[in-house]
């Protein structure tokens, strides 16, 4: 469902967002690439001082790139959830007009996003036109009563990646860059140093926003070199080109 999401969302005229939250953060020496002469690595001062952590809560647009974050020391959802609501409300006002759908129609668009679910999520009556899909990981605070019912009247469909697999959260990207452009080989002393840090490097990410596309051409290839194989029986081994069967007339397995 959620590769679905990235794959034809955009092309169903839906909005795809991801959302996620890095961290924590902490007050240490942190180790980073650097040119070191040959015999002699690079040495980082293990003496810190514990000053607090930080946190980033992220939103990803996959699309075009762009990234929306807030660095926070602590991140209950009384942080979490304000902040994700006025972020969603900003992006939803600056989406095209939805399409005029019956009812029915209307509520067989969204019962489609919660295919092949062994639990679903309950439904309003009668919902507003869909309008974005939002991808969180699946914990308990994202799925906040109060959330998921104004997520449903913004006409905003969270999806939920499985248990273990965060991986399909394309947040988790986009959290790993700015980590290490912001933070590798540094070494903050205050909580709100590496929010700063965090924040700064989010901002010149979108001067210059580079999309992300699910699979691609590197998952093309992978399905071309699958498709190329040729499984053997009994076991996960195969073979790159088929072997062929040994066939012979019936009368030679007749017994003597």
């Amino acid at each position: 469902m959620i590769e679905r999401a990235y794959t034809q969302g955009q092309q169903l005229g839906f909005d795809v967002w991801c959302e996620d939250e890095a961290g924590p953060f902490q007050t240490m020496p942190l180790p980073g690439t650097s040119w070191q002469a040959a015999g002699q690595p690079a040495r980082y001062p293990h003496e810190y001082v514990r000053n607090g952590t930080a946190k980033l809560l992220t939103l990803f647009h996959p699309c075009d790139g762009t990234v929306r974050v807030r660095g926070v020391t602590r991140c209950p959802n009384q942080v979490l959830l304000p902040w994700l609501q006025a972020e969603l409300a900003a992006i939803v006002e600056t989406l095209p007009k939805p399409a005029e759908l019956s009812p029915a129609q209307c509520r067989a668009l969204w019962e489609s996003w919660q295919g092949g679910l062994q639990v679903r999520i309950t439904l309003p009556t009668a919902p507003p036109p869909l309008r974005m899909l939002l991808i969180l990981d699946n914990l308990v605070g994202h799925k906040n009563p109060a959330f998921v019912r104004w997520c449903f009247a913004a006409g905003i469909m969270p999806l939920y990646t499985p248990l273990g697999g965060s991986w399909l959260n394309m947040a988790e990207s986009i959290q790993r860059i700015l980590k290490r452009r912001a933070l590798e080989g540094a070494q903050p002393t205050t909580a709100d140093e590496i929010i700063a840090w965090l924040e700064a490097v989010a901002a010149a990410w979108n001067r210059h926003p580079t999309a992300f596309e699910w699979g691609g051409k590197r998952r093309a290839r992978r399905l071309r070199q699958r498709n190329r194989r040729h499984a053997q029986g009994g076991s996960g081994a195969y073979t790159r080109q088929p072997i062929r069967r040994r066939r012979c007339a019936p009368d030679k397995w007749r017994w003597s």
